[in-house]
């Protein structure tokens, strides 16, 4: 039995087109493809797909992953990255499954994970960092003498 690809509205894929540039952070429910420049955090519920002429400077959470352009960033799968003759990848990647083609390039750690430990790795990756506060000076201690040290002690 022929197993069924589910039916994907085009209406419903984001895309940032070559040529575009844009930096923030994209946060989608549905399936992004990607052709231009785009720095900063992608979080997709669904399917991202870099082309060929495709960099992203940042993080990328998502289920699936089609690679063929540029990663400079650390990369979370839910399911499958497919690294494609062409790509490029300066990053950490916390994947459940990973298919790499000849040609493909990829300069960092590759961790396998599970479902339960993406939804968490995710949840971190998608918070942003709190800035820390700094913690108010505390008042210095007035030196001890030996001798009291020395009474103390016995």
């Amino acid at each position: 039995m022929a197993k069924l690809e589910p039916e994907v509205n085009v209406n419903s894929i984001s895309r940032i087109s070559a040529g575009t540039v844009i930096k923030g952070e994209i946060l989608s429910p549905t399936d992004i493809r990607i052709d231009g420049t785009f720095e900063g955090k992608v979080t997709s519920k669904g399917r991202v797909v870099l082309g060929e002429t495709a960099v992203v400077k940042g993080d990328i959470v998502c289920d699936n992953i089609d690679l063929w352009g540029k990663v400079e960033g650390n990369v979370y799968v839910k399911d499958t990255l497919s690294l494609k003759e062409g790509c490029v990848i300066n990053g950490n990647l916390h994947i459940r499954r990973l298919a790499v083609e000849l040609g493909a390039t990829f300069n960092g750690s590759c961790r396998t994970i599970t479902e339960a430990e993406f939804n968490k790795l995710s949840g971190a990756a998608s918070q942003p960092q709190p800035a820390q506060k700094p913690q108010p000076a505390q008042p210095a201690q007035p030196a001890q003498s030996a001798q009291q040290s020395q009474t103390r002690a016995n």
